[in-house]
């Protein structure tokens, strides 16, 4: 640890800091699901979901999953299809991948028990250590410091780290810094305070700093004009962007659809037929050429359905959508995990990625239609 930030963690009061900010806490938390249990499969469900995505998502998902899957025995016992579906739109589906593997080491090798401790959390596949800290700290209040990017944003401001947190020395300090003025009587109470300031007060842009309960120690705050530069960040880079055709191939009412290979960031999700393809192509050869490269399939690119634009986490994405129709083959073994063909009306029951929404809408719209004019 630099002797700069070393001497402010030295001369920071850090017993009106626990007081202050656990007052805070107790005082103005959000009323939300997860605070309500003591249920360690309900702690770990929350905090995984918790992971990059918004608060007001994950509560709506939150209790949908737990009534599906109420036990990590139910979650274990099921389908990873079914699974993935009640994920379908909170994003980055490793973790419902990752849930659902630990979920069966858990009744495997574990009797169905899931450990509260650190250390044994950490044997479980797929539970890294963000995670497991998370955990043993809120369910047995066992003192783990708990890093994300909320706690990261609040102690980069309290003691005006100035360096740039992409640089693994900047993470390693903030770590470090945590575990100093962690509240270990109170270590889940006190991770979730932190995680809270910096979600509703210590925000990104426009730091709510005069409701803070900390104002008064943050560096930021007492000796910067703009304490909302801090973090320090790399400067953006360009994001890239990929046109994709994207084939809604017919037969006989049908629709064919194919499953991603489990590793990736949609990895188990379904999917329409879909390749990535240079300005100097057109959406429907490429189909044409691909459906048959790909699947074997001899097919006419025909009727331009929709345009979508999409953003993903690194890079955005447009989707040409046509209408294609079959017109023979079969497609190889190791063309993809499974397909198969479906009725515009049973899309619904496959798990498919954010992007396909507005396709899968249309497309049984256009279904309800034709039924109706018949």
């Amino acid at each position: 640890m630099n002797g700069y930030l070393e001497s402010i963690i030295k001369s920071f009061d850090i017993k009106l800091y626990h007081k202050n900010i656990l007052l805070w806490y107790d005082a103005e938390k959000r009323d939300l699901p997860w605070r309500k249990t003591t249920d360690i499969y309900k702690i770990w469900i929350s905090e995984v979901m918790l992971q990059q995505t918004q608060v007001a998502k994950v509560t709506a998902y939150y209790s949908a999953f737990l009534k599906v899957f109420p036990t990590v025995k139910h979650l274990a016992e099921a389908h990873l299809d079914d699974v993935l579906k009640i994920w379908e739109g909170l994003g980055y589906y490793a973790r419902a991948r990752n849930l659902y593997n630990a979920a069966q080491f858990i009744v495997k090798n574990k009797k169905g028990d899931i450990p509260a401790t650190f250390a044994e959390l950490l044997e479980i596949p797929g539970i890294g250590e963000y995670t497991a800290a998370a955990i043993a700290s809120i369910a047995s209040n066992e003192p783990r410091a708990v890093v994300d990017g909320n706690v990261t944003r609040v102690i980069c401001r309290l003691f005006k780290i100035e360096e740039s947190t992409h640089l693994a020395a900047t993470r390693r300090e903030i770590s470090d810094t945590a575990r100093q003025i962690l509240f270990k009587d109170r270590a889940g109470d006190y991770n979730q305070a932190v995680m809270e300031l910096g979600a509703t007060l210590c925000t990104p842009q426009k730091p709510k700093c005069l409701l803070c309960p900390v104002e008064k120690q943050c560096s930021a705050y007492q000796n910067t004009e703009n304490p909302a530069r801090l973090p320090m960040k790399q400067k953006a880079k360009k994001v890239p962007h990929h046109d994709v055709a994207v084939g809604i191939l017919w037969d006989e009412g049908h629709i064919f659809i194919a499953k991603r290979e489990m590793g990736g960031v949609l990895g188990g999700m379904w999917d329409f037929p879909g390749f990535r393809f240079e300005k100097k192509d057109t959406p429907q050869k490429v189909l044409e050429r691909e459906l048959k490269n790909t699947y074997n399939f001899d097919a006419e690119a025909a009727e331009f359905i929709m345009e979508i634009n999409h953003a993903y986490s690194h890079f955005k994405m447009t989707f040409h959508v046509f209408h294609c129709l079959y017109k023979n083959g079969e497609p190889p073994l190791n063309a993809a995990v499974d397909w198969n063909w479906a009725r515009p009306a049973e899309l619904k029951f496959y798990p498919f990625a954010a992007a396909n929404k507005k396709i899968i809408q249309k497309l049984e719209n256009e279904f309800v239609h034709a039924n109706n004019r018949q």
